[in-house]
């Protein structure tokens, strides 16, 4: 029998959307699936109701007695009420099969009758817990699932915990959960020593910021900017339960908080985490309130503000639990972000803007000093608004440009709107803006420049905060194609605010259009209107951009554009910047094979945009040193680089689909083959809907790749004829570009299509020749082989792979190197080929390219004959079939089954049976066996 489950739960707790703890899940349902025991752990909040709830669920199903209990802290002084729980829906079921004494024991505790206790009758009674699972266990599994451990009486978690000791071999499980401080707590050793024995202990941690966007999104609060998300991590400290709530307070809210303030704290956590907050001293709560209001506060720094006995009131909140305590840290540090939220929050407002006012005095950090003078400051003030600029152009220095674009929105805030001296409030917005688009806060940015629109009236400030709108937008520039006529008016005959306009509609042009050419002559248009109007940032992205261009297109004047664009004066900005002119120099020597000065020009870059705090800059460099690790055929060292672009990217909502792309190709070559295909299809997906031409035939490109990682060659032709296509309307020419010609290639081999295959190795080829593309030309001759070797001419076949190998590997190109000497290796066969296996293993071994590897292992493990040295000639009989057809039939003579015939000519198994039926209609016979008649008769004559 089972209990009727009193509970149950929305599909939101599915174990399916238990969002951030899949791979905890993953653990706990392993564990109960081979009939443990788990116990899971964490703080309050954590989530161990929702895991523990959704495993319930998932695993109630398979037991016949589910047993359940959940304490609460009010109800835990009533002995046995867990107990009762637990056995009293079943106590009828049991009470029969118990010894009189046992049974009498356990009634007696159960319903009160009588005087039982464990001092009483406590052997008597722990024996009747022990038995009574034992019974309900001898009719079938029994899962005991226990939330709240903590809380349970002492007299039920004293039995439960002998009777759980001692169900070793039987069918008992438990499913518990305890409240815990921290990973040494006393309270989870003592849990965990009441469990069955070999009890898996599952700590649940904080989540990640990604999984708290994820979280707050499907519960719906998705609407929220990502720097507000951010600050709910922080405050929240990854706590689910805290960052529902102060999601549920943000919504709730009729004006989300101001640049620099703390998060509004619902009361109902406030009640929560500030329980303790009475028990404090009126001054010691003022020196917290202090220490909440700054940033990295200290002794020092508290007593600089006129806390004079800092020191003694912070080892007094210490006591209280409010403070955290270290010997070795001399900042004073809140137990959790949250506390010192809900003390900021609960503070009256007069109160926050003397401790703030304080602060701007005692911090040592002009930028803090800044952001606290605003705080305290109320309305206009041309002097704070001064200072707040300085402060912000500094962080801007230091590479924080959130920070900044916190204290640009701070000085606008402050800026006098009457026209004084000095930039005006909408100025200082739109710096504030530029500077979340380097953050990698687009939403904010947006939103600045949205609100600007509404009020400015000068050109120069419309037009700016029209490009930022289109900046934000992205790889989804269709979205906003009505923005440029209206940035066009307000440009009027201005070159430099022309030239911005320009330079956005290049973009345009190569995304949303997917005309090369188009976006070669916007740019160049741009890059002269810059020019004239003395724009030399403009100019000088301009110029990149019509390199970048030229060089996809492989067009002559590349080069030339690119020692243009790298002419003195240089911008700092645009040096470093993933459009200028260093990046576009980086994908002219990834193209022309020159990986070393690659590496080293995109990780200078790289440390640059970092010390600068250029989110999509980082993401975009990341993926080009990913993408010169996979070239250079460190399948690894790639794999590392672009999972940390996917998830910076994903972080930001900046360049996902690019990431998606470059991260698939890095998983088909060293990690999981499932995942590449996945995140192809989605890049391919995002591109789609963005209308994203150029990205769209990169990650068909990618999907094509995986494809044929994953051994669908017929996949992998359906994907690369979509690229072939693409690239043909794009006018892309250069076959560097996506490098997907002798993936195409190899895979129409492979489906026994071998006259498209040399179509497409002959147009490719002449491309790489006029450009000099060596490691194109390379993997080509690698496919020209196969194709070589499916029409039969198998010695120049195997001299051609042989050549490519070896400029493959001189060249650097370390993966590809290791796919020629495979094919070599499968050419040759596992006779005379023993060795060339082993050698092409090493080499996909030595590129940690763990998929190709599992390739080799396969074709060595696979049964078939001997391979002889020379193939025999086919009977007369057969003189009648074309190359492909003779070449299946002579392995057939051999008794190779069709996917041994189809590893051997590098075609799919269905064309190997397609040319079967083929030959057997020409052949005027029936089967396999016919074949194998048909030339012992040849023979015999």
């Amino acid at each position: 029998m089972t209990v009727r489950r009193d509970f149950q739960e929305s599909a939101r707790c599915r174990s399916d959307l238990v969002i951030g703890r899949e791979e905890l899940f993953t653990g706990a349902r392993g564990q109960l699936a081979s009939g443990g025991s788990v116990l899971l752990h964490g703080p309050a909040g954590i989530g161990k109701s929702t895991v523990l709830r959704a495993l319930a669920e998932e695993y109630g199903a398979t037991a016949r007695t589910v047993l359940r209990c959940s304490a609460t802290e009010s109800e835990s002084h009533l002995p046995f009420l867990a107990l009762a729980d637990l056995l009293g829906l079943v106590l009828d079921e049991v009470s029969p099969r118990l010894p009189a004494a046992q049974r009498t024991a356990l009634e007696s505790a159960l319903t009160g009758r009588g005087e039982s206790s464990l001092q009483r009758d406590g052997l008597a009674l722990r024996l009747a817990v022990l038995s009574a699972l034992r019974a309900l266990a001898a009719d079938g599994p029994v899962l005991v699932v226990a939330d709240d451990l903590q809380w349970l009486d002492p007299a039920s978690a004293e039995l439960l915990g002998f009777a759980a000791r001692r169900l070793e071999g039987t069918p008992v499980q438990l499913l518990c959960a305890v409240r815990t401080e921290g990973q040494e707590s006393q309270e989870y050793d003592r849990q965990l020593r009441a469990c069955p024995p070999g009890t898996l202990a599952v700590r649940l941690g904080p989540l990640t910021r990604a999984q708290v966007a994820q979280l707050l999104d499907h519960r719906g609060h998705g609407g929220l900017p990502r720097s507000t998300v951010r600050e709910i991590h922080r405050t929240s400290g990854g706590n689910p339960l805290f960052a529902l709530e102060l999601g549920r307070a943000l919504a709730d809210s009729p004006t989300p908080p101001r640049p620099g303030e703390p998060l509004p704290v619902p009361t109902s956590l406030r009640a929560l985490v500030l329980s303790r907050l009475d028990m404090l001293s009126v001054e010691a709560r003022r020196t917290l309130l202090v220490a909440s209001a700054g940033a990295r506060p200290t002794p020092a720094l508290l007593r600089a503000a006129g806390r004079e006995n800092a020191e003694a009131e912070c080892a007094q909140a210490a006591e209280l639990g409010l403070l955290a305590t270290g010997p070795d840290a001399p900042a004073v540090r809140f137990a959790h972000p949250l506390i010192s939220a809900a003390l900021y929050a609960e503070a009256p407002a007069h109160e926050r803007r003397a401790a703030h006012a304080a602060l701007s005095t005692a911090a040592s950090d002009p930028i803090e000093r800044a952001r606290h003078l605003a705080l305290a400051t109320t309305g206009t003030d041309p002097e704070v608004a001064a200072r707040l600029a300085e402060a912000a152009a500094l962080a801007r220095d230091r590479g924080a440009p959130s920070v900044a674009a916190q204290l640009g929105l701070l000085a606008a805030r402050h800026t006098p709107a009457d026209g004084g001296p000095g930039p005006g409030p909408e100025e200082r917005r739109l710096a504030a803006a530029e500077d979340a688009i380097t953050a990698g806060e687009v939403d904010l940015a947006r939103d600045i420049a949205r609100e600007v629109l509404t009020r400015a009236s000068v050109p120069a400030d419309r037009v700016r905060a029209w490009i930022i709108v289109i900046d934000t937008a992205g790889h989804t520039m269709a979205e906003v194609d009505a923005v440029f006529p209206q940035a066009l008016a307000d440009a009027g005959d201005d070159p430099r605010l022309l030239a911005l306009v320009h330079y956005q509609l290049a973009w345009r042009a190569l995304i949303v259009e997917g005309d090369f050419t188009e976006a070669r002559q916007a740019a160049a248009h741009a890059a002269e209107l810059a020019a004239r109007g003395q724009d030399r940032r403009t100019e000088l992205l301009a110029l990149a951009f019509q390199a970048q261009t030229e060089t996809l297109m492989g067009h002559p004047e590349a080069p030339r554009t690119i020692k243009r664009a790298l002419r003195e004066p240089q911008d700092p900005r645009v040096a470093c910047h993933h459009n200028g002119a260093g990046s576009a120099r980086f994908r002219w020597l990834v193209m022309g094979d020159q990986l070393a000065e690659a590496r080293t020009t995109v990780t200078a870059l790289l440390r640059e945009v970092r010390r600068r705090g250029s989110v999509e800059s980082e993401v975009h460099f990341l993926r080009g040193l990913a993408e010169t690790e996979l070239r250079a055929g460190h399948c690894g060292r790639a794999l590392d680089l672009a999972r940390d672009s996917l998830r910076l990217a994903r972080d930001s909502g900046i360049g996902e689909t690019a990431s998606a792309m470059l991260t698939s190709l890095a998983e088909a070559s060293g990690g999981d083959v499932d995942r590449a295909l996945a995140l192809a299809r989605e890049a391919v997906q995002h591109a789609e809907e963005d209308g994203d031409q150029m990205y769209l035939s990169r990650a068909l490109g990618a999907l094509g790749y995986a494809q044929l990682v994953a051994g669908d060659p017929a996949g992998t032709v359906r994907s690369l004829r979509r690229v072939r296509s693409l690239e043909l309307g794009l006018g892309i020419t250069d076959p560097a570009r996506g490098r997907w010609q002798g993936d195409l290639a190899e895979a129409l081999v492979r489906t026994g299509e071998v006259a498209e295959a040399q179509d497409v190795i002959d147009v490719s080829r002449e491309h790489a020749l006029r450009l000099g593309r060596e490691s194109v030309l390379a993997v080509l001759d690698r496919s020209e082989a196969l194709v070589r070797a499916a029409r039969g001419d198998r010695e120049a076949a195997v001299a051609q792979l042989t050549s490519a190998q070896d400029r493959l590997g001189k060249l650097g190109y370390g993966l590809e190197e290791a796919r020629a000497a495979f094919a070599l290796a499968r050419l040759r066969g596992r006779g005379p080929g023993a060795a060339a296996f082993d050698e092409a293993a090493r080499m996909f071994r030595r590129c940690r390219a763990l998929p190709w590897l599992r390739q080799v292992e396969e074709a060595l493990a696979a049964p078939g004959p001997e391979p002889v040295p020379g193939r025999p000639e086919a009977p007369a009989a057969l003189e009648v079939l074309a190359a492909m057809e003779r070449q299946v039939a002579a392995l057939v003579m051999e008794g190779a089954t069709n996917r041994e015939i189809a590893a051997r000519l590098f075609i799919s198994v269905k064309t190997v049976e397609a040319t079967l039926t083929r030959v057997y209609r020409k052949l005027g016979i029936r089967s396999r066996v016919d074949i194998v008649r048909l030339a012992a008769a040849r023979r015999a004559r």
